[in-house]
């Protein structure tokens, strides 16, 4: 059987769940459509929003591995996740990994988290991206892991989802387009299109 490594990136602070969830189901319709028999491996860096969303749906697939590119020391990066829930949700994921894979320590967060999204991007056979469509709001950002991909014309399963007010934590929503869901270059019924 197939191994198909899917890769998760996207914005840590989510809006309108119900849209998200639903563009999420779309998305994991077309990865399955799109490799009817295989087994899957999923790479997430586990952060908070996308990632661990993702993660979590994805390993509900049968037979679906968790391997995490962890972007700074696990320490380090636990600081990131500043409530004692979601610390518990990082910890109880983790210990589903299969596979921890620590990126070399750098002297900026950002180079850790650049690091372990090239890592994803590099290893993946697909990307599933929750995003919204814009350009990045700092270095290492879900916009330049997408553009990276579409430039090597990945298989992209996209749910549209806002971001977050410049310089907050505050979620944005995209209205109408919160969780549609777009199919970039994916096989058709297991044969490339």
């Amino acid at each position: 059987m197939k191994t198909v490594v899917l890769g998760v990136t996207g914005h840590r602070f989510l809006a309108d769940m119900d849209k998200i969830h639903a563009g999420m189901e779309q998305a994991v319709a077309c990865i399955l459509a799109a490799y009817p028999d295989a087994a899957f491996r999923v790479l997430s860096s586990l952060a908070e929003g996308a990632d661990r969303l993702l993660a979590k749906r994805l390993l509900q697939v049968p037979g679906a591995m968790l391997w995490v590119p962890l972007p700074l020391p696990e320490e380090e990066y636990r600081k990131d996740f500043p409530s004692p829930a979601s610390q518990e949700e990082f910890q109880d994921l983790l210990s589903q990994a299969e596979k921890v894979i620590p990126m070399p320590v750098t002297p900026e967060r950002e180079q850790g988290y650049l690091a372990a999204g090239m890592y994803v991007l590099e290893h993946s056979h697909a990307l599933l991206a929750v995003w919204d469509g814009l350009p990045a709001q700092g270095k290492a950002g879900t916009a330049e892991i997408v553009h990276l991909a579409r430039l090597r014309e990945m298989p992209l399963a996209w749910i549209h989802a806002g971001n977050r007010k410049p310089g907050t934590t505050t979620p944005t929503s995209l209205g109408l387009e919160q969780g549609l869901f777009t199919c970039e270059n994916f096989p058709i019924n297991g044969r490339q299109s």
